[in-house]
């Protein structure tokens, strides 16, 4: 029976093995909330020291890439932010994969994540009426709906949430790589149809590129969305040829 025991063992170790430790994973979020901290004080460099040592304590905690992503676009650092982006997207591809083998452990690491975003809000709102943060809010309930949303989605096969396909691509838009940034908008509606903030982003980068029925059609899909688009890129697609 004993070689059968290792091999059992051998065989399940590499998928567990990605799963951090109680410890580390307790140690990862410190220092998650510590980046959050230096976020909120506009001190990235310290931010996006914290969000990389949370990831060095747990590679599949995607609340740290996505800040580490934040930190550095504050920064503008482009190609790191993507970096981290993509890194971030690969957690989530890899949380995939494992729920297949430990569902019950991959829902805890969501349920994690989720109750830390919320903390954050209620730590932000508690700010007595400081109204700088009500952006980052917004964005952050978004991230919870994103997170709340992989319980449901990805049947037919893995999707990177809305929020992370979003932010890759305003990375690569700053970063000049304007293929890539339509990509991602793109991946970001196909996962959440109602992301106004992708439309718009889509309807400005079609306007550059001289596409004005795409840049038109993407501002009706972002103000159906909600979406307050900007009168100046709607004015300036207005005046663009039709040729």
């Amino acid at each position: 029976m004993k070689p059968l025991v290792l091999m059992l063992v051998l065989v399940a170790s590499p998928a567990f093995a990605q799963f951090a430790s109680e410890q580390d994973r307790r140690e990862a979020l410190l220092h998650y909330r510590n980046g959050q901290e230096f976020m909120s004080a506009e001190q990235f460099e310290k931010a996006a020291e914290e969000y990389q040592k949370a990831i060095d304590k747990d590679r599949l905690l995607t609340l740290a890439h996505f800040g580490l992503g934040q930190a550095n676009m504050s920064m503008k650092r482009f190609a790191s932010a993507i970096q981290a982006f993509t890194s971030c997207r690969e957690a989530f591809r890899t949380l995939y994969g494992l729920s297949e083998k430990d569902r019950v452990l991959v829902e805890r690491q969501r349920e994690d994540e989720i109750r830390e975003l919320k903390d954050t809000i209620r730590r932000m709102q508690a700010m007595n009426g400081n109204h700088q943060f009500d952006l980052r809010v917004t964005k952050i309930e978004a991230h919870i709906q994103d997170l709340e949303r992989q319980r449901s989605s990805n049947q037919a096969g893995f999707m990177a949430p809305a929020e992370v396909s979003l932010s890759l691509g305003s990375a690569f838009f700053r970063n000049e790589q304007l293929g890539e940034a339509e990509r991602e908008w793109k991946a970001a509606i196909a996962a959440n149809p109602k992301l106004g903030e992708a439309h718009n982003n889509l309807a400005a980068l079609y306007a550059m590129t001289g596409r004005k029925a795409d840049a038109e059609a993407s501002v009706k899909a972002a103000e159906k969305a909600g979406y307050r688009v900007n009168p100046r890129l709607k004015e300036d697609i207005r005046k663009m040829s039709t040729t």
